[in-house]
């Protein structure tokens, strides 16, 4: 009989080693992000969703009237300081003016660069339903 492992042998030891491999990982990444704040998650999950892209809507208020609407909007950003990384109190994006409130892009309707204050503006973003 000889002592060198068979082909098979090999494969069996091969396979066994992978699957304890991907299970170590797999319960890994579930601690790690078991172990995560509420907000990272939020990060992380926010981070995939701008991968994937929305289709999103801001519609600003000037009390109950309907004053401005963006539409295509992939997401919203919280404006972050350079120096010392702190969220400041305003939003931005991009997304289509929706000049004539009709709820989808027109002739004419362009791709513009927005903010909005997050303390004295009335808004909504939501993904488009359409």
């Amino acid at each position: 009989m000889s002592s060198t492992p068979t082909l098979n042998t090999t494969l069996a030891t091969t396979l066994a080693t992978t699957r304890r491999f991907a299970l170590v990982a797999a319960v890994t990444g579930s601690l790690l992000l078991g172990a995560c704040t509420q907000e990272r998650q939020n990060e992380i999950r926010r981070s995939i969703q701008n991968w994937t892209g929305t289709d999103g809507v801001l519609e600003v208020y000037a009390g109950d009237k309907l004053v401005r609407r963006f539409v295509k909007i992939d997401k919203l950003s919280t404006a972050y300081g350079t120096d010392d990384n702190v969220a400041r109190p305003y939003r931005y994006g991009y997304g289509v003016l929706d000049a004539n409130l009709d709820g989808k892009v027109s002739d004419g309707e362009k791709r513009v660069y927005f903010e909005f204050s997050d303390y004295s503006t009335a808004y909504v973003f939501y993904e488009n339903p359409t």
